[in-house]
């Protein structure tokens, strides 16, 4: 079974908490801190994995979870690490953020392996907080949370050439013909459901992989059919072979059907509409009439658009030859670059709130200022304000941030209030 989209959920491992504990040796009347550091969390790694060319795996498995770091131990021990857990995609495999649909990877050309969610670190154990004011410190960092995001995999074929045109047009005994690849072949009028990949071998010049894109029909674009489920294959292909019914078999008007098609693209992607094609008349072994050429009146519609027409029988094999050179001859002009779809979403900053890291309001009811966002409640989590040095570190982070700025700016004065989830501050410069 073919399967090219799937939903999962990914954690990265928590880090270990750090420990509080002391020297008790014989003869050691105080002995010192040792408490030993937590672990790192596990990462959430993801990579491509040749041997694959479907999501399938995914639809029985939906969360992946890495381990959470151990915490630190007396003696100075620190806790084991937490395991990674490496996901295996197919190469061309798109990832993108759930929720907004913004692509975090595309796991394509240089990206065969990408750590997308760190663990978190692991908290210090209260040996590092030592001083000579403070030698006896009961305190110790906890580590750091998790991530996680839940995300949409969506897998868009790598190949050079994509074909494209009407149900039962010919792609597939095409593709049989010029390739390896055995696709299911009959008088089908709905249309080949599954994707099928070949690789184009030609004497004297370097082979291409061509696609067969199943076939769209009109109102593709608006996801008519399944059309946004095939027009996404579609989006790597350097050049576009549009195989028509020149013969008109069906009953339809070869010409209409190439605009027809084309506007879908258009509609669906205008960069892929602005992709070389090439227009196989396919079937002219049906054409029994010789007061009419169609292959002609297709040239002449489309030969002034830069568009070359090729006659050709996928049955027979008639033309063919002519036509995959001069596919062939296009590729070599166009390089050797990859499309890969840039990222749009960067979980490190845009899962703890991006570029508007926290909010500063008066509550002018209760007569206080209010502090709030994502990276403040993740400080606020990790950080013991009990502890001396635990405040101070606080202290320093909301300087460093630019918050006790806006504080000022705002016209804070000493003695007011300032809240932060539940927590209530007293402030003096």
């Amino acid at each position: 079974m073919f399967a090219d989209r799937a939903r999962i959920f990914v954690r990265s491992g928590k880090g270990g908490d750090g420990h509080v504990s002391f020297r008790r040796e014989k003869y050691v009347a105080a002995g010192g801190p040792d408490g030993g550091d937590g672990g790192r969390g596990g990462d959430v790694i993801f990579e491509v994995d040749e041997g694959l060319n479907t999501l399938i795996d995914f639809r029985n498995t939906r969360k992946y979870k890495a381990g959470d770091g151990e915490p630190g131990g007396k003696r100075n021990c620190r806790g084991r690490d937490g395991e990674d857990i490496v996901i295996k995609v197919p190469q061309g495999t798109v990832i993108r953020e759930a929720e907004s649909g913004r692509i975090i990877m595309d796991m394509s050309g240089e990206n065969r392996r990408v750590t997308l969610l760190t663990g978190g670190r692991g908290g210090n154990g209260n040996q590092h907080y030592a001083t000579s004011t403070m030698q006896a410190p009961k305190y110790a960092q906890p580590g750091q949370p998790a991530r996680e995001l839940e995300l949409l995999l969506e897998l868009k074929m790598i190949a050079d050439v994509g074909l494209v045109g009407f149900p039962n047009v010919g792609k597939s005994t095409f593709l049989s013909r010029v390739t390896n690849a055995r696709p299911k072949i009959a008088n089908y009028h709905f249309t080949t459901l599954n994707p099928n990949l070949g690789v184009v071998d030609l004497e004297g010049t370097r082979g291409f992989v061509i696609a067969d894109i199943p076939g769209l029909i009109e109102g593709a674009s608006q996801g008519v059919g399944l059309g946004h489920e095939f027009l996404r294959h579609i989006e790597r292909t350097k050049v576009i072979i549009h195989i028509v019914d020149a013969a008109g078999t069906e009953g339809r008007d070869p010409i209409e059907d190439i605009y027809a098609i084309n506007r879908e693209l258009e509609a669906y992607n205008p960069e892929i509409a602005k992709r070389p094609q090439v227009i196989a008349a396919n079937k002219i072994d049906a054409i029994y009439d010789p007061l009419k050429d169609p292959v002609e009146a297709i040239r002449a519609e489309f030969g002034p658009k830069g568009i070359p027409v090729y006659p050709i029988s996928a049955v027979s094999g008639e033309g063919v030859r002519e036509l995959l050179y001069k596919v062939n001859e296009m590729l070599q002009g166009l390089g050797e670059q990859v499309t890969v779809f840039q990222q749009e979403y960067f979980p490190e900053r845009d899962a703890a709130g991006g570029d508007e890291p926290y909010t500063v309001e008066y509550d002018r009811e209760k007569g206080a200022y209010v502090v709030e966002g994502p990276r403040i409640e993740k400080m606020l989590g990790y950080t013991n304000l009990d502890s001396e040095k635990g405040f101070a570190f606080f202290q320093k982070f909301l300087k460093e941030a630019g918050i006790l700025d806006e504080l000022e700016a705002m016209g804070i004065q000493d003695g007011d209030t300032v809240r932060m989830y539940g927590l209530s501050f007293d402030y003096y410069k």
